[in-house]
């Protein structure tokens, strides 16, 4: 029984490592989406960002 666990467990991680990176690709993809939206944003309100501090 446990090497049949054993097996299970080999075979899913690269499955988990798979759906890792593709959340950190994810993740980095959304990262990007805000800060040009928020860039954008303030481009129309004319808002200096830079002299913001964003936390």
């Amino acid at each position: 029984m446990t090497d049949n666990t054993n097996r299970d467990t080999i075979r899913r991680n690269p499955l988990l490592e798979a759906a890792h990176e593709e959340l950190m690709k994810f993740e980095r993809q959304e990262n990007e989406f805000r800060k040009k939206d928020r860039q954008e944003r303030a481009a129309e309100l004319h808002l200096p960002l830079n002299e913001i501090k964003i936390h």
